[in-house]
């Protein structure tokens, strides 16, 4: 097995074993789905009519399926993500919008779209694209939507947890978070592919809890401590265990709560409908 290939085994199983219990700590992800739905309204404008085929690469439990239907009306849904188990999870929460109606939904790797060239009206990724190598995931956005076709995406920048990292230094040499890119890196690809980047914003939000063991759990929780690199494979002595606490306690604030930081990135993407005068 190749390294990348090893290191989307190591995503999907936590993924997986995460999908039951992900929705009870994913406050951030919610968050983000309601920031991108923001956002995109704001340029769904540009593509007339309605109906089609639209895309939520990298559905998770499904939390970003109602602002997807809404900001494209008549279209046709299809989930996609690594994880079977979480593809199990969004059919529920589909059935429960609409029982009559039951979600078209593919086991499939966002770096290699199982969709033809040219077939997407709209594709929605929120906080999914983060797992992939920018580049690759670009050049599939963009050789899947269909001539005008939008694109709608937030991933996470460096900043994300930034408050662990600086409280696990001098504690360990392991590696606590994956390796994020900038809102730059992500824009320069997309032109890279042929995208034209109609908007793009970039700023933080927060995970939030009383102490900093219930913080590390909910990450946890959502399949987020799976990290590509050097992994600490043995717990945290009791000593280290009071260093991180101390690290991380000066980073509370005010209201008494303890934050994790999620370097949100938004990207409004569009796929030409001509260059230089050809059909696209």
């Amino acid at each position: 097995m190749t390294e990348r290939r090893s290191q989307k085994h190591l995503v999907r199983k936590a993924f997986d074993r995460a999908a039951e219990r992900y929705d009870s700590a994913a406050a951030v992800q919610r968050e983000a789905c309601e920031r991108l739905a923001g956002f995109a309204a704001r340029f769904i404008a540009e593509l007339p009519g309605s109906g089609g085929i639209v895309v939520d690469a990298g559905c998770g439990t499904g939390l970003g399926l109602p602002a997807l239907t809404a900001l494209r009306p008549g279209a046709h849904v299809l989930a996609i993500d690594l994880a079977p188990a979480m593809l199990a999870q969004a059919r529920r929460a589909a059935a429960a919008l609409a029982p009559t109606a039951p979600l078209a939904a593919v086991c499939g790797d966002l770096e290699h779209l199982p969709l033809a060239g040219g077939s997407l009206a709209l594709l929605w990724s929120s906080l999914a694209l983060q797992w992939c190598a920018p580049q690759a995931a670009m050049r599939e956005i963009a050789r899947t939507l269909a001539p005008g076709g939008q694109a709608f995406v937030a991933t996470l920048g460096p900043r994300t947890l930034h408050e662990l990292e600086a409280a696990f230094a001098g504690i360990d040499q392991a590696e606590h978070r994956i390796a994020f890119h900038d809102a730059g890196t992500w824009a320069a690809h997309a032109r890279g592919a042929g995208l034209d980047v109609a908007g793009l914003e970039n700023f933080d939000i927060h995970a939030l809890a009383p102490d900093l063991r219930k913080l590390l759990k909910d990450i946890k929780t959502i399949g987020a401590s799976t990290v590509t690199g050097a992994r600490r494979r043995t717990p945290l002595g009791r000593t280290a265990w009071q260093g991180l606490e101390s690290r991380y306690e000066t980073h509370r604030r005010a209201d008494g709560l303890l934050p994790a930081t999620y370097d949100l990135i938004l990207l409004a993407l569009r796929k030409p409908e001509t260059a230089n005068g050809v059909q696209a």
